[in-house]
């Protein structure tokens, strides 16, 4: 039987974290977390390389449990359970990786299937905005890392999606791209809460709500 894309609504969702924390071994990566992530806002997850500004985006979006804590996502249509939560998002990492072995098109055609597009974007109007249409044929094993990473990027801004997550956005962008990446950030619908973990004030916007993880170690 074929998959089928489960269609979500747009909802508006707060994470409400009451002293949360996450440790490996014995080592906290940060601890005593309070904080309401509220809705339509832009939050700047800021602090040095290794930091844990990673970890505390994976735990935001579900991928860890936290250590400590509680950790809870709430919108007008009431609790969302944590295993529902990848429902509402979109994700963009430099460690993500792409299906080398899919052409670029074959990759947005598959990721359609599992997630909608926002707006109803078909992969045409998607290779246009991403401005490459001329490498609609090649395969992802192919792309320079620049490509790599403006595809990653480009998933995660054109999936219907109430929560963006983006890690270190421009890594491998030249400033053509990076440009481009703005610009695309500057689309997005200002019900999108988006969540952008640098340590680059380049990467996020100047209104951006920011959180420094060396606050909570």
């Amino acid at each position: 039987m074929a998959s089928q894309t489960v269609k979500v609504l747009d909802l508006k969702i707060n994470i409400t974290l009451k002293g949360v924390g996450k440790r490996f071994n014995r080592e906290w990566i940060f601890r005593k977390l309070d904080y309401t992530f509220q809705d339509s806002n832009t939050y700047a997850i800021v602090g040095p390389n290794g930091s844990g500004k990673s970890t505390l985006l994976q735990v935001l979006w579900g991928q860890l449990p936290q250590s400590s804590g509680e950790l809870k996502y709430t919108s007008t249509s009431g609790d969302i359970p944590v295993d529902e939560i990848f429902r509402h998002l979109a994700i963009a990492t430099p460690y993500v990786e792409l299906i080398e072995e899919f052409t670029l098109l074959e990759h947005l055609k598959f990721h359609t299937k599992l997630k909608p597009s926002r707006n109803g974007m078909n992969e045409a109007e998607m290779m246009e905005r991403m401005n490459l249409t001329h490498a609609r044929d090649k395969h992802i094993s192919n792309f320079s890392s620049g490509m790599r990473q403006r595809v990653r990027l480009a998933l995660a801004f054109f999936t219907q999606a109430d929560l963006l997550f983006l890690d270190e956005p421009t890594t491998n962008l030249d400033s053509e791209t990076t440009n481009w990446y703005h610009s695309e950030l500057n689309k997005l619908p200002k019900t999108c809460t988006t969540f952008i973990a640098s340590n680059l004030t380049t990467e996020y916007p100047s209104n951006a709500h920011i959180i420094n993880i060396l606050d909570f170690k």
